[in-house]
């Protein structure tokens, strides 16, 4: 892996797995910043923003960064995902980023909004294997529904 900012991505995300929740997002926003002022591309931001959402206290705050990485997502193609690792391609990406978006949304209260990212989420799950990943953001799919069908706001368990 020749890509430092990935490297310290990675470090800092498994830092915060650990129970550094605190540290792991002050490296993170440090990194984004780092990549704001022209040392990463959309792929770094995406990355930075979607696992930088995960560590957020505040529901507010996580849907602020996973709009982030949402957006920057647009910018990111097959080739520049693929020179980290071979097999990412971006479509892979959708599912699970619109299913952050839809739950964030659920736990604003928001149904709506939670509903139409819940819908993308669901059009682009195709694009997903059947391995253990695929299997992990269907389930989470199916959770998230049944969450908002119950008009439930909380956090929900492994989330």
């Amino acid at each position: 892996m020749g890509d430092d900012v990935m490297a310290r991505v990675i470090a800092a995300v498994q830092r915060g797995q650990t129970g550094q929740r605190a540290m792991a997002r002050q490296q993170l926003e440090n990194m984004w910043v780092e990549v704001e002022r022209g040392g990463g591309d959309d792929f770094h931001r995406c990355v930075i923003a979607h696992f930088l959402a995960d560590l957020q206290d505040d529901d507010l705050a996580e849907l602020l960064w996973d709009e982030r990485a949402l957006a920057a997502v647009e910018g990111v193609t097959d080739e520049r995902a693929q020179e980290f690792d071979r097999r990412l391609q971006v479509r892979g990406f959708m599912p699970s980023l619109y299913l952050s978006v839809a739950d964030d949304h659920r736990r604003l209260g928001d149904t709506d909004r939670a509903h139409e990212h819940l819908e993308k989420a669901r059009a682009t799950v195709g694009a997903l294997g059947e391995g253990a990943y695929g299997e992990l953001v269907r389930g989470a799919l199916d959770k998230i529904d049944q969450a908002l069908a119950a008009g439930c706001t909380e956090q929900l368990a492994g989330d």
